[in-house]
């Protein structure tokens, strides 16, 4: 038994030495001349400083939130002081710091809207569109994504709005938010998005962080309504995870590709450990690499969460040690990327698409 038991440890002892002994790669990694945009970061807070977010009670004094704060690199305490605008200073600090990043799309977060006005109890987080706004005009480098519920009356008038104040898309989270978006009462929602040129971002597949409301909302196959409308669509994490109908919810929609020339897909939260292997595999399909945009679903890029090391040997162990080192997180998240086979023109990607 001591023996079958000292196996596994004798490995892990051997793996080690061989990680210590091997000799840091040297990455072929110029900067961009203009830098890359990430289409897929994250803001949020407390309520803190006038920003109108609103975390509902439950999510709050959930043990999930104090892992939500600490992603975030911030304390109660310290919002409490310093306002939420604190942790758009942290991600513009961030991007400052990036030699590889330029800039950094922070989107907004409607609520539950019922009866044309937010649903506090089934509103888990809300981040105001006028919040996002203000932190994209106070740090440059930030660009403003919307969020406007297609429930909500004046829908029409908050996307005209959010185009006025520079939004370079709309951001929706379906099972989250209580939308379908294959009901047809939302055409003509998708019909001002066209005409304003606002690409839509939507979260699809399951998730964790949140309670969904409608899981089966997330279903990719949901998004064929307004593609066929002529949105540009851009599905988050390249569908992963879960599945719908016995089939996985990336499969439903790499599927979809061929099918969609306006749908994209970002690849943000794909180097952490629960979807080790996506990438990869993406990347070995014909059509994928040519919509995939760069995301990096910023500040999910710790321990143990992420880590280049989970990536070998897809990643030699050189350039593992390579990357583990690097300071900004930004950097690090584009390095394992490209380790990993992303080519260069997925990083550019999204900033010929965002240009407003």
């Amino acid at each position: 038994m001591r023996i079958v038991l000292l196996i596994p440890v004798a490995g892990l002892l051997l793996l080690a030495a061989v990680y210590l002994l091997t000799p840091r790669a040297i990455l072929d990694m110029e900067p961009p001349e203009r830098g890359y945009t990430d289409v897929h970061a994250h803001i949020g807070g407390i309520g803190a400083g006038g920003s109108g977010v609103y975390v509902h009670p439950d999510l709050a004094d959930s043990f999930k939130f104090g892992f939500y704060l600490r992603w975030l690199g911030v304390s109660r305490e310290e919002l409490d002081r310093h306002g939420d605008a604190r942790v758009a200073e942290r991600l513009n600090r961030a991007i400052v710091e990036s030699r590889y990043v330029a800039r950094a799309v922070i989107p907004a977060l409607d609520g539950v809207v019922r009866e044309d006005a937010i649903d506090r109890a089934a509103t888990q987080l809300y981040i105001p569109n006028e919040f996002t706004a203000r932190m994209a005009e106070r740090y440059g480098n930030l660009e403003f994504g919307a969020s406007v519920h297609p429930d909500r009356s004046d829908w029409r008038q908050r996307l005209l709005d959010a185009q006025r104040r520079g939004a370079v898309l709309v951001r929706w989270f379906p099972a989250v938010m209580d939308i379908d978006p294959s009901d047809r009462r939302h055409i003509d929602y998708y019909r001002t998005l066209v005409e304003l040129d606002l690409p839509l971002l939507v979260h699809v597949g399951r998730q964790k962080l949140f309670s969904e409301i409608r899981s089966a909302l997330g279903d990719p196959e949901k998004l064929t309504l307004p593609l066929e409308r002529g949105v540009t669509v851009i599905a988050t994490h390249l569908g992963t995870t879960g599945s719908y109908e016995g089939e996985a919810s990336h499969e439903r929609l790499l599927g979809m590709l061929a099918d969609h020339p306006r749908l994209y897909t970002d690849i943000a939260g794909l180097t952490q450990l629960n979807r080790v292997g996506y990438l990869v595999n993406a990347l070995e399909r014909p059509v994928v690499a040519d919509r995939m945009l760069y995301g990096s679903g910023w500040p999910l890029q710790f321990f143990p969460l992420v880590s280049p090391l989970y990536h070998w040997p897809d990643v030699d162990l050189g350039t593992v040690k390579t990357i583990q080192l690097m300071e900004n997180r930004l950097d690090r998240d584009i390095a394992l990327k490209k380790a990993l086979g992303v080519q260069h023109g997925v990083f550019e990607r999204s900033g010929r698409l965002l240009t407003r």
